[in-house]
């Protein structure tokens, strides 16, 4: 692995998180495999070599509990969304160079291994566990299979996690109160014997390696609570069929915990990769086994996994250690969170269904927004993004700039490009690798728009419809400069904008694919000769906005009277672009007097600092300034933001709440915040800290 900036000399390896094979995808599901294929495609347009791959996630209890509601296997439930996905990702112009999945036989196989060498190594022992038993099923309850009371923070909870409290990662045998999902019934603690991950020996390492990690801040800070704290031990079998069988006798019927073989399809899809392309294209061995530069690209709710498990098992087993991590925030539907159970979502096969095209869909994505920043969906602001940005920017500069030199030219003009032009190309280029190593798919796919911002205001500068009588040498030069612009724009608007940049090429009149240019190839002359042009992207209208949004409030409304019931999809994608579920509670009958509220102390604070609370998973601890004090405030928000950010904030706190403890830490006041995704509330004008809200 390196830390020189990209191209290196060494093979990359770029992934995207594992989609759970146990429901349909949204375009909210989209944000981190848009966000790949951008990064992967750039990488190889600055000359490095990369291979991008994922595959879907087969095993695990929900599943198994989907499969049974089905009355089919889990394997054919599995299977039949693993194809679905596969079929879907190209449609968007994701292209992976494999897609494979986790039960295949090169998955099961290098899991084994992996295992096996980590039991050699001295990473695994075998300890006995109180685990949940239902006695009328006659059967064991791993992870969803049981649920009850969080043991750290009281919240009702499933068996492997906090879901609705702290958001704890929970070991089999920690719930409290545990009942049977299968039948209802309270289920009792039996003491049986599992294999364990030996996760606290690599913790010197784990805590060098966070200090190196590349990508996103939220990846590098969110993991530090566990990996500086106490760190525990992983138990890693399960009791259950469905899975990869704990390799040797001695496993007895245990199957691997899902979190361990689902990252090794990493490694096991890039081995396809290179058994179907051969070495001398991709060598796997020495990407993942030698000096790999490995980038994975998630979503933040599964950072945890990806900095601290995984980076332990490979460093166990003698694999290369990820480079980076980029770790992307939320996408919400009109400001509300996807509900796949009221139907309010954009299906990805309904955004195509509606004559959209994926390029456009995969602009909004990537540019809308930091990589880490939550970003929300609404057919109005998509619609204005396409019409001022697509349409208006890059479209209006080609189309006018192309039809022109068609005109007048019938091609390229015969000119050379200014050195004005030359060096806006070049600081384009320039932009453009700045955000592959900042890990920022956003500013790379900016660099092209800016381009053709500078474009419009060149054209309009230089004016070449009235040079074309008064000075035609110098209107060849000017459209020569726009077609050489043109061109550049081809190239580094390729990785976001695959489909509509290959139009762009072709009509350029160049041969070949885009997809085989180097950004250097901005630079080079473009065919003397081309066909006239047609627009490449095509406004909005407000009416067909209108449109989809009645649309999808009818497709609620309607869902909303067939069922009340909640959404038990539970989608937990290693990819957690799984946006939050959010069913709205209905306003409260009560009614509280004006004079209640006037009891309420509710101030506007300034964030001091922010940092952690060890061993929990989503508590954080604030220091506020309230104008009169300083104030220490515990809140759920650490895995929902960047705490190292957030110094400096406007807040909205109540004052005068009874002080509590959490998790050993006062907390004396209350942060407001909207939503699960935990929207802090600001100011919108400069009110000073201790300004009454009123």
């Amino acid at each position: 692995m390196s830390h020189e900036d990209f191209p290196t000399e060494n093979p990359a390896v770029v992934t995207c998180g594992l989609p759970y094979a146990n429901g349909d995808l949204h375009i909210g599901h989209l944000r981190t495999y848009v966000g790949g294929d951008i990064y992967s495609r750039s990488l190889r347009a600055l000359g490095q070599q990369t291979a991008f791959v994922s595959g879907s996630d087969m095993h695990g209890t929900p599943v198994a509990v989907n499969a049974e509601k089905e009355g089919v296997t889990p394997e054919e439930f599995a299977l039949r969304h693993h194809e679905k996905y596969e079929a879907t990702f190209p449609r968007f112009n994701i292209e992976f160079d494999n897609y494979g999945h986790t039960h295949d036989e090169t998955n099961t196989e290098l899991t084994q291994e992996i295992v096996r060498t980590l039991e050699a190594e001295g990473y695994v022992y075998e300890k006995e566990i109180p685990v949940a038993y239902d006695p009328d099923a006659d059967q064991w309850l791993p992870d969803r299979f049981v649920e009850g009371a969080c043991p750290y923070c009281g919240a009702h909870a499933r068996g492997d996690e906090c879901d609705e409290g702290c958001g704890r990662h929970l070991e089999p045998g920690e719930i409290e109160a545990p009942t049977s999902t299968l039948t209802g019934n309270a289920a009792e603690y039996r003491e049986r014997e599992h294999k364990f991950f030996a996760v606290s020996d690599l913790q010197d390492y784990l805590q060098e390696f966070i200090d190196r990690l590349e990508g996103t801040s939220n990846a590098q800070n969110q993991p530090r609570e566990w990996i500086e704290g106490e760190l525990q031990d992983w138990c890693i079998t399960r009791d259950m069929d469905w899975g990869i069988d704990y390799p040797g006798e001695e496993g007895d019927d245990l199957v691997l915990y899902v979190w361990v073989d689902a990252p090794i399809e990493y490694v096991s899809s890039t081995k396809q990769y290179t058994e179907r392309v051969g070495a001398d294209t991709f060598d796997w061995e020495a990407a993942w086994k030698e000096s790999g530069d490995i980038v994975h690209i998630i979503g933040r709710d599964i950072i945890q996994h990806h900095t601290v498990f995984w980076p332990a098992m490979l460093r166990g087993a003698g694999y290369v250690e990820p480079r980076a991590v980029m770790a992307s925030g939320f996408i919400t539907l009109n400001g509300k969170g996807f509900s796949t159970s009221r139907n309010r979502a954009v299906w990805a096969d309904e955004y195509l269904d509606e004559g959209f095209h994926p390029d456009l869909l995969r602009y909004y994505l990537a540019t809308n927004g930091g990589f880490q920043q939550d970003v929300d969906f609404s057919w109005s602001k998509f619609k204005d993004r396409v019409n001022s940005e697509l349409v208006g920017t890059v479209g209006n500069f080609l189309y006018r700039s192309m039809l022109f030199a068609y005109r007048n030219f019938e091609g390229t003009p015969d000119a050379d490009v200014s050195e004005e032009v030359e060096a806006r190309i070049q600081e384009a280029i320039d932009e453009f690798e700045a955000g592959i190593n900042d890990y920022s798919v956003r500013k790379s796919g900016n660099a092209a728009v800016r381009l053709a911002q500078f474009g419009n205001e060149y054209i309009q500068r230089n004016e070449p419809w009235k040079l074309t009588d008064e000075d035609p040498e110098a209107a060849a030069q000017v459209i020569r400069d726009c077609v050489q612009i043109a061109k550049a724009i081809a190239v580094l608007f390729f990785p976001v904008a695959p489909g509509k940049m290959q139009a762009l090429w072709e009509q350029l009149g160049e041969d070949g694919s885009v997809a085989d240019t180097g950004v250097d190839d901005a630079f080079e002359a473009p065919p003397a000769s081309f066909g006239e042009p047609e627009a490449l992207f095509e406004k909005i209208e407000d009416e067909r906005v209108e449109e989809l949004n009645e649309k999808l409030e009818a497709r609620v409304a309607e869902t909303e009277s067939e069922s009340d019931e909640s959404d038990e999809d539970a989608e937990e994608d290693m990819d957690a672009d799984t946006d939050a579920d959010i069913d709205f509670e209905p306003i409260a009958d009560d009614r509280i007097s004006f004079e209640d509220f006037q009891e309420l102390d509710i101030r506007v604070g300034e964030i001091v600092a922010a940092e952690g609370i060890d061993g929990a998973d989503k508590l954080a601890k604030l220091t506020v300034d309230i104008g009169v004090e300083e104030r220490q405030i515990v809140a759920g928000i650490k895995q929902l933001h960047d705490l190292d950010s957030l110094a400096g904030s406007k807040v909205i706190i109540v004052a005068n709440l009874e002080k509590a403890e959490l998790f050993g830490v006062e907390s004396n006041g209350m942060l407001l915040a909207a939503g699960d995704e935990a929207d802090i509330l600001t100011t919108h004008g400069d009110a000073v800290p201790g300004t009454k809200v009123q």
